[in-house]
């Protein structure tokens, strides 16, 4: 009985463990966003979510993952498809996917006959989901499981592509949320910021597709990288954050405000 029930919290580890942003990034994305809340939506969100911040219930989606019957939300987390193709070309997964899901959270968010539970829950992913969006290894290839299966070395170290973008990178940066989310707000100017909200949910996931080819074009199978990778690609990643944050901000307040 002991093996079963280490094997039942091993599996959630084993099949979804690495498709996530790791808890810093979604932290980051939900503190930017809740600086440029409309007072509207700022309200109706504190309301619902009992006063905690976005940055708190940014991690939730990947939390209940340790809880089997939340295993029906996994592919809500990632889309793959052909690097060659766009979203609307390619074959849709039966299962959902991160652009079905966001769709789901949001009519429901906006529907008058939702019940509070079902708006807290779909709130609590969408935050999420915003932040997987703008990691482009969330949006990359099937066949090796969004850059899973591409093994390299981080600093001596055995990690893969899809975990160096998701947590080594911004780890070894060595920042906490709060203060990579300030500083990253404070750098950007109105102008940019609105022009960055600009566009839709498709367009913003083929930017970050787009982006997601030459992250794969970056390392080779085995490479080690250090330093020269981090100088080189801590900008790209922090731009995605920045993106993540100011293009969650965009979507709760349409929905909100």
């Amino acid at each position: 009985m002991r093996i079963v029930v280490i094997l039942l919290f091993l599996v959630p580890t084993l099949c979804f463990g690495n498709l996530m942003w790791g808890r810093k990034g979604h932290r980051i994305t939900g503190h930017i966003a809740e600086k440029h809340l409309s007072r509207k939506a700022k309200k109706a969100i504190s309301k619902l979510l009992d006063g905690h911040s976005l940055a708190f219930v940014s991690t939730y989606a990947d939390e209940i993952k340790a809880d089997r019957s939340f295993w029906r939300y996994s592919p809500w987390h990632y889309v793959n498809y052909p690097m060659d193709k766009t979203y609307a070309a390619s074959e849709k997964s039966n299962s959902g996917d991160l652009i079905t899901a966001i769709d789901l959270c949001k009519k429901i968010l906006l529907d008058k006959r939702s019940t509070r539970n079902d708006r807290i829950f779909h709130l609590k992913l969408l935050v999420h989901l915003i932040g997987d969006l703008h990691q482009p290894m969330h949006v990359g290839r099937g066949e090796d499981r969004g850059g899973n299966d591409i093994q390299v070395q981080w600093f001596g170290e055995g990690t893969n592509l899809h975990r160096l973008w998701d947590t080594n990178l911004l780890e070894n940066y060595g920042m906490g949320f709060y203060e990579s989310g300030d500083a990253l707000n404070r750098s950007t100017s109105k102008k940019v910021r609105k022009q960055i909200q600009q566009g839709n949910v498709l367009s913003w996931l083929e930017e970050s597709h787009n982006l997601a080819k030459a992250v794969y074009d970056s390392v080779e199978v085995g490479e080690k990288l250090s330093y020269t990778y981090s100088h080189r690609y801590n900008p790209v990643l922090f731009d995605c954050l920045k993106k993540g944050g100011f293009r969650l901000a965009k979507v709760l307040n349409d929905i909100f405000s």
